[in-house]
């Protein structure tokens, strides 16, 4: 089997998993989702430095990294949380 071949089924569930990460990266701040996606590469496939971020910002990677813990704890709350592991929940049965 081709590893590199995505089956129909494996299509449906990354499609879906996007949606449902972007869905809740929504919740949080317009500053704090630019910056978790940033520093994740959710964007452009690239994870970017504290400083790189901080650079588009124009503040210092300290703050970047503030910000970046603050989102996620944010994202850790069960209330947000819930929603992608019932997701995965699903996906795994």
């Amino acid at each position: 089997e081709d590893r590199a071949v995505v089956s129909p089924a494996e299509a449906v569930i990354n499609v879906n998993l996007k949606d449902q990460t972007s869905h809740v990266l929504r919740t949080l701040t317009p500053r704090e989702e630019k910056v978790i996606k940033m520093r994740f590469g959710l964007e452009d496939g690239s994870e970017h430095t504290l400083e790189e971020v901080g650079q588009s910002f124009a503040v210092t990677r300290e703050r970047i990294r503030q910000i970046e813990a603050k989102a996620l704890r944010k994202l850790r709350h069960p209330s947000r949380s819930r929603k992608l592991r019932a997701f995965l929940d699903g996906v795994r049965d």
